[in-house]
């Protein structure tokens, strides 16, 4: 029966979400049960690209890259693959309408790790931050608006904002791995063997200006995935407050966290904040 091959695939890409990113995770639980498979199944999709080019170096990244892309494009074409997280993923795509030109640009942007390592200008930055993020807020917004173009067009560009928001401070988060591990830096005119305060503050303050933007979407998002996305947003303002309270020395050498036990905490105190309408 192809419905239960389907539930498998959706509980795939939920097991991929849990098990790769426990902040994530927690945060798709807080949205209400009517979309958050489909953010199970965005998420799945956009992390195994991600992985192919950061993660499986004992093998040939480029062939297993264009294998993965014919084999998205094969199931958003054919409405099924025998991949499941492709599956699950060709499934939310055709529900929600998502144009093709996200998913072309998020694929085009996880290529480009593929083979550059340094964006020395503020347009290479924007383009890459765009694919690799932005993208994917504006999949997550088809589906929070449940395909209502209006609503979509309203909250677009508060939606980048927040997908370019939380994937600065991954990177900020990241410097010493990205750098050491894959020889890449994100950030222009930024030299991670050098890295001071003044730099550190600079990259603090665009990403505050980020969430700002991304705020005032926040609001204006239906009920059903207010909560949640709002749970994202608190976890990510206290890792970038820990970082910007984090001297550059510290940051070149210590990936740094939130604990569980502050996870937990944020999520209590945004429920709070959620049911006395403070949000």
């Amino acid at each position: 029966m192809k419905a239960l091959f389907d539930q498998v695939s959706y509980r795939c890409s939920k097991i991929v979400t849990k098990s790769y990113s426990t902040s994530f995770g927690l945060a798709t639980k807080m949205l209400a049960p009517s979309i958050r498979a489909d953010i199970y199944n965005i998420y799945g999709f956009v992390r195994f690209a991600d992985e192919i080019v950061d993660t499986f170096h004992d093998y040939d990244k480029e062939e297993l890259f264009n294998e993965f892309q014919r084999d998205l494009d094969r199931a958003l074409e054919n409405r099924i693959s025998l991949n499941p997280i492709l599956n699950s993923f060709q499934h939310t795509y055709h529900k929600y309408q998502i144009p093709y030109h996200l998913v072309a640009s998020f694929m085009k942007s996880m290529r480009t790790d593929l083979y550059k390592n340094t964006y020395l200008t503020e347009t290479e930055f924007k383009e890459y931050i765009y694919g690799s993020a932005d993208v994917v807020g504006l999949m997550c917004l088809k589906v929070f608006v449940k395909g209502n173009d209006e609503k979509y067009h309203e909250l677009k560009e508060t939606a980048m904002a927040l997908g370019s928001a939380f994937q600065k401070v991954n990177f900020l988060r990241d410097l010493k791995a990205d750098y050491e591990e894959l020889n890449r830096s994100y950030f222009p005119n930024t030299n991670f063997k050098e890295l001071d305060e003044t730099t550190k503050e600079l990259i603090v303050e665009e990403i505050k200006a980020d969430f700002a933007l991304g705020y005032s979407g926040i609001v204006k998002l239906p009920a059903e995935a207010q909560f949640g996305v709002y749970t994202a947003y608190k976890y990510y303002s206290r890792l970038l407050k820990k970082l910007q309270n984090t001297p550059p020395l510290e940051i070149k050498n210590v990936r740094i966290r939130v604990p569980n036990y502050e996870k937990f905490g944020l999520l209590a105190q945004s429920y709070v904040n959620y049911k006395l309408n403070l949000v």
